[in-house]
């Protein structure tokens, strides 16, 4: 189970960031009302929650226009497919039967009222100690039951911070409440306090349930290079192999010896990749490596709701998890050659992430499934890390200016120099000053800038690398799919994915022939008998191929 909290005063914009946590989930969702509207406390279409007031009073008037106006905005504001149930005095009991769910409580502080009010201890305090009482036990009984949800979100309200209240019945009220979130919050992954509609985390692991549990930010923060011992023939990180070439080496020396005692000047790089691309000066934001520009998206964009197509670049979602983004999973289906289907991306998503070729399937999406992605308020970024590898770079968007298309481009692996960071984004004007406004000062470095300008200059080598990388990826392909036990998907950049019976003992196997290749379970989407496997040239895929063959085999190494 994972469990977040999302607490906050009234009219802060909690309950619609509560909402767009329980549609990235990914699961179905069940809406656990606990306000009653005047004669409909037993239905379930027109139940639902509030921002209530500071006291308890106005969270329980049956007969209130204004409660029944603000249940009904709540109704209107939730999606069809959602199943709604009322929260009665036993609120363990609506939160039964919830495996493959996602439970939605909305609010804590309505239920306690409530509570407080069927009591009758606004009228007679004397009660106050056994009702108290009651309600603790029975939110103990609903936080232990909530073990047994795919996911669960509690909303309550951020009360006790203004004066005390004068009437015995709401002080207990904001007792209770505060008493109460404790406990939801002493079990839960992520706590969040929304403030004028933005959330603030307060702690946890994540800052949104993904897919009915917390993503494991190691395993989104993990990387092949970590799989490469010396020595070992590496076939784990996706860097064209032989280090950068001769023309880019007297480009570095010549940049070394001219700028490094200066700040870097990004103008005439800018203006490089500008008429590369056929794009203006004012679309191109050098970033430190595109990693980084993925990263500023969270800052940058602020969406409310962003969509990761994947198996892909896990540091997309890391970097938008880190800035408070709900981050909803779109997969990629593995029988169907991980194609997109961008009706799989839900309406809500104002950010859609997705590479093209991604990692590690290797998958080219045709513009024209990217270009479906698109929606008014939605910005579509694309990833095209590789795209470079790609003779004539089929399927890219980075010389199309569109208002809400934003590219993420990066030389790291056609160069050969990871350490350097080179990397860039192509967007409108509009995006591309939002990304600048959050960008570090100085982000591209001296190297970096002068690896871009002298791969403007050399397109034909560009070229040359593309195709080479094409023809080692399709030797290796060709290799692996004559091995019996291994499954070989097509992909279109310098690597090849493939699942086998047992990934960790394969994997081990390679590796006491000191051969790395980088095991998939930590892409979304994929299980411990994916593997990645980095093309390199012939001689060294054969010995790659023979060795997965008798791994895969049991023939020990």
């Amino acid at each position: 189970m994972s469990l977040a909290v999302v607490i906050g005063g009234t009219r802060s914009g909690k309950s619609a960031h509560a909402e767009r946590l329980a549609a990235a989930t990914g699961l179905p969702v069940r809406y656990v009302a606990t306000a009653e509207a005047a004669d409909t406390a037993a239905t379930a279409d027109t139940a639902a929650t509030a921002d209530t007031a500071d006291t308890a009073h106005v969270a329980t008037t049956a007969d209130d226009p204004a409660m029944a106006a603000r249940i009904a905005a709540h109704v209107a504001r939730r999606p069809a497919a959602w199943s709604t149930v009322v929260a009665g005095p036993a609120l363990a009991d609506a939160l039964l039967e919830a495996e493959g769910v996602c439970l939605l409580l909305d609010g804590l502080g309505a239920w306690i009222a409530t509570a407080l009010h069927r009591a009758g201890a606004f009228d007679d305090a004397s009660v106050l100690p056994a009702v108290g009482a009651e309600v603790l036990a029975e939110v103990d009984r609903a936080v232990a039951t909530l073990n047994a949800a795919g996911a669960a979100i509690v909303v309550a309200e951020q009360a006790g911070e203004g004066v005390l209240p004068a009437d015995a019945a709401s002080r207990a009220w904001v007792d209770l409440l505060g008493e109460a979130t404790q406990r939801f919050a002493a079990a839960a992954a992520s706590v969040e306090l929304v403030v004028a509609g933005w959330p603030v985390s307060l702690g946890g692991t994540a800052a949104a349930p993904g897919r009915g549990t917390m993503p494991d930010r190691a395993a989104l923060r993990r990387h092949g290079d970590r799989d490469v011992r010396p020595g070992d023939a590496d076939h784990a990180v996706n860097v064209v192999a032989g280090g950068p070439p001769a023309w880019l080496r007297a480009a570095l020396v010549t940049a070394l010896d001219d700028d490094a005692d200066r700040y870097p000047r990004e103008e005439e790089t800018i203006a490089a990749l500008a008429a590369l691309h056929g794009r203006d000066e004012t679309e191109i934001v050098p970033t430190n490596g595109g990693a980084e520009a993925l990263w500023l998206l969270g800052p940058a964009l602020r969406p409310a709701l962003a969509a990761c197509v994947h198996p892909a670049f896990t540091e997309s979602e890391a970097g938008l998890r880190a800035h408070g983004v709900p981050v909803v999973r779109v997969h990629r289906d593995p029988e169907r050659g991980f194609a997109l289907d961008p009706a799989a991306v839900p309406a809500a998503a104002d950010l859609v992430v997705v590479g093209s070729p991604a990692s590690p399937s290797g998958t080219l999406d045709p513009a024209s499934t990217l270009l479906a992605l698109r929606r008014p308020g939605r910005t579509v970024v694309v990833d095209e890390a590789f795209m470079d590898l790609v003779p004539g770079e089929p399927g890219s968007l980075v010389r199309e200016a569109l208002d809400d298309v934003i590219v993420v481009r990066s030389l790291t692996k056609a160069l050969a120099v990871p350490g350097l960071r080179v990397g860039y984004a192509v967007a409108p004007r509009a995006l591309a000053d939002r990304l600048r406004a959050v960008r570090p000062p100085w982000s591209a470095n001296v190297l970096a800038l002068a690896a871009l300008r002298a791969a403007t200059a050399n397109p034909e080598a560009l070229a040359a690398l593309a195709e080479r990388a094409a023809g080692e990826r399709e030797d290796l392909a060709q290799r692996l799919r004559a091995i019996d036990g291994v499954r070989v998907w097509p992909g279109a950049a310098n690597f090849v994915l493939v699942e086998v019976e047992d990934g960790p003992r394969v994997v081990a196997a390679l590796r006491r022939a000191a051969i790395a290749v980088r095991p998939a379970a930590s892409f979304p989407g994929l299980s411990a008998g994916h593997l990645r496997i980095t093309a390199r040239d012939p001689q060294q895929n054969a010995r790659l191929a023979a060795a997965l063959a008798d791994a895969v085999a049991g023939v020990p190494a």
